[in-house]
Formats: C-alpha cells, structure tokens, sequence
C-alpha cells in the first residue's frame, strides 16, 4: 500500500527510458561453454575435444580464459615438467627454466603452459612447440604476444614449422593469425603467411583456397592465386560457383569472366546457386556475342541477376520490358515475370496487367504481381486487404509489405 498522495509505481516509471536486456541465455551458455574448455584441458582431454578448433576465436578466447582462471586462482596448473618447479611455488620460475626440461608435455599442458599469465612460462613453453601441430594455433597466438621475448620466439617457431605443416594443422592455424594480423602486434605473422602464400607450395594455396572453411583465409588464398595466375578460367568459376563466401565468389567470378572462356566458363557460372554468381555468367553472354541466351534469366530469383539479363539483352538490340510483356500474356507466366515487369515496365501501361495476373492460379505469380505493382507504387488498397486471405503464404506477405511496407 502506498502512502497518500504518493506517486505509485506506474506513476514513478512513466517516462523512464527502457534499456532492452542482453540475451542473458545465449551469453550465459557462451561462457559455461569457455569454461569447460579450460576444465577440459585442466584433467588432460585433448585440444580437439576441448574446444572447437575450427574457430579461429575459439583459440583467442582459450588464450584469455586461461590466463583469467590462473589470476583469479580458478586454475592452478603445475609446471614442474616444465621449470622443475612443483606446488604452489612454481610462480618462482627461473630465468633460464627452458633449459632444464624434465619431460615431454602431453598437449593439454603444453596448451595451458603457452596461454599461462607469466610471459616466462609462454616464452620457456615455444621450446616444445616445434614438432607439435596440435599447438601450432596457440604458438600463432603467441607471435602476437605483447611481450617481445615471447614474440620473437613464437615467430621463429612459426617460420620453422608452418611452411612443413600439414594441410590440416595450416588450416586452422591460419585463420588465427589472420585474425590476429590486425593486432598491433599481430602483422609480423601475417606477412610470414602471406609470403607463404605468394611463394609458397601451390598445394598449400590449393588447400586453404578449397578446404578451409574460414572466409578471410579462403580470400587470402585467392588473392595469392590471383596474383600467381595460378587458375585458369574454367577453375576459377568453379571456385565461385561452390564457395558460399561473397567476396570470394565476387572475385573468382570476376576474374572467370575476364579470362574470356565463355565457352568453359558460362555454363558454370550460371549453374550456381548464388545469384551475384550467376549475374556474372549473365554478363559474360555479352562477351560472347550470346545475348538471347540472357533471355530465360529475365525470370531468375536473384534480382541481381534479372537486372543483368536486362542489361545484355538491350546490349542486343531487344527491349526486356516487351518480353515481360510477353510472357505475362502468355498461357505460361513465369513465376518471376509479373515481379521483373515491375522492375522495368511503366505505371500507366503495365499495372492494369499486375492487377490481373492477381488473380492468376498460381500462388507464385500472385505474389510477383503483387511485388510488381508495389515497385511501380501502384497498389490498390482494398484489393490488396481482400489478397490478405490468400490461401498462398507468398501473397500474403506481398500484400502486407505493399500494405504496411
């Protein structure tokens, strides 16, 4: 009960602006999940089944969450293999603790050695890290590292072991020092890969190009095969019809057109999934001196796509809007016909036929022509209210976004 007169609760909040909340679950989740990775590797589980080492951030974050758990005494790990150092001692490192060894690390504590706070310990760690793919990551994320010792000795690790590395180990192990080529640190790494890549093994370019699923890394590949004129124009359309990054499908397809082997290089393009990919083979058809081929990609899902048929047909000498035309006349309307009628076509002369093909039988030209009639702004309100009980999803949504917008 409140006092009399006082404002109540509703009163007291009126005004106050709202703050959303974080999504509380999903951070949460996030953090127990770093959490086990570190107690993972704290009772010895391998690397692999202790963190996702795909993700290049899955090793910068292992980096900070160890060495967070250490200064705040979450973990404790014993360095004796290391220093000789048992117990709640081992902090007393010595200075020259990497020349007196006792024993070869198993990766868990090797892992956890070369993320510890004390740069002595990353410093003496990058002694056992030659030979060792597994780590191989988190010696990258040490050629970062702020403290020069440890730096110059990662990089010299690095300089040794990554032009030998296996096609798996440099898979994840590049993305890292992509990612942490950013760094203030970070670029001394990222020149040592990128020499690599320009002059390195064809196979290694080949193999971060089309078996590594990190995008940046996948477009550093390609930058070196494009500076190297490793591929021809036939391979690199395949590489921009399978990949699914778009600055690597930009780029190879690009380059597959500017090669000028329409021939081998079209039928490719225009057999991908991705629109931006197919757009290119559209275009390269004008290259060719193909420009009716252009024709049945007036009705493609892609936009993209449809606008570059357009270009090449006019290329020819045929208006596009007079085949939309055509074909939305016809007794088989293309799904998409009645949408590129309303990407190119005139409110006066083409909205009458939109609003008829509204009523068409099938659900997919309904909804191009409502899509279509909302580009040339010439929605009708009460039709597009009764087009909101449409037994066909697609028309709905058309008709609640020329509605509503």
């Amino acid at each position: 009960m409140r006092p009399p007169g006082g404002p109540g609760r509703r009163a007291e909040n009126r005004g106050r602006v709202r703050i959303p909340a974080p999504n509380l679950p999903s951070m949460t989740h996030e953090a127990e999940s770093r959490k086990a990775a570190v107690r993972r590797l704290e009772r010895g589980a391998p690397l692999h089944r202790s963190l996702d080492v795909t993700r290049p951030k899955a090793w910068i974050r292992l980096d900070g969450d160890v060495r967070h758990a250490v200064r705040h005494g979450a973990l404790a790990p014993s360095h004796g293999w290391l220093t000789g150092v048992h117990g709640p001692g081992w902090r007393g490192l010595w200075d020259r603790a990497a020349d007196r060894v006792r024993e070869t690390p198993d990766e868990a504590r090797l892992a956890l050695a070369l993320c510890d706070p004390d740069g002595r310990i990353r410093q003496a760690a990058l002694a056992h890290a030659a030979g060792r793919p597994e780590v191989l990551p988190l010696v990258a994320v040490r050629a970062a590292d702020w403290a020069q010792p440890v730096r110059a000795r990662a990089l010299a690790v690095l300089r040794e072991q990554l032009p030998a590395a296996s096609h798996e180990s440099l898979a994840v192990t590049a993305p890292v020092i992509l990612r942490l080529g950013r760094r203030l640190r970070g670029g001394a790494a990222a020149e040592l890969l990128d020499g690599l890549l320009r002059h390195g093994d064809v196979a290694r370019v080949n193999t971060l190009l089309l078996g590594c699923p990190d995008g940046p890394t996948r477009r550093a590949a390609l930058s070196a095969v494009l500076d190297r004129g490793l591929y021809s124009g036939l391979g690199l359309a395949l590489v921009a019809a399978g990949d699914h990054d778009p600055v690597v499908q930009e780029r190879a397809a690009s380059a597959a057109v500017a090669a000028d082997e329409p021939d081998a290089t079209v039928p490719v393009l225009l057999g991908s999934r991705s629109g931006r990919v197919r757009a290119a083979g559209v275009t390269a058809l004008r290259g060719a001196g193909r420009h009716a081929e252009a024709e049945p990609y007036l009705y493609d899902r892609s936009g993209r796509t449809r606008a570059c048929a357009r270009w090449v047909l006019r290329q020819g000498g045929r208006d596009p809007v007079a085949a939309y035309r055509a074909a939305c006349t016809g007794p088989d309307v293309p799904d998409r016909a009645p949408l590129g009628l309303g990407e190119c076509g005139t409110r006066s002369v083409d909205a009458p036929l939109l609003r008829e093909l509204t009523a068409h039988g099938g659900g997919r030209v309904r909804a191009a022509a409502v899509a279509g009639l909302r580009l040339l702004d010439a929605v009708e309100p009460a039709r597009m209210r009764a087009l909101l009980d449409d037994p066909e999803p697609a028309v709905v949504r058309e008709a609640k976004r020329a509605l509503y917008g």
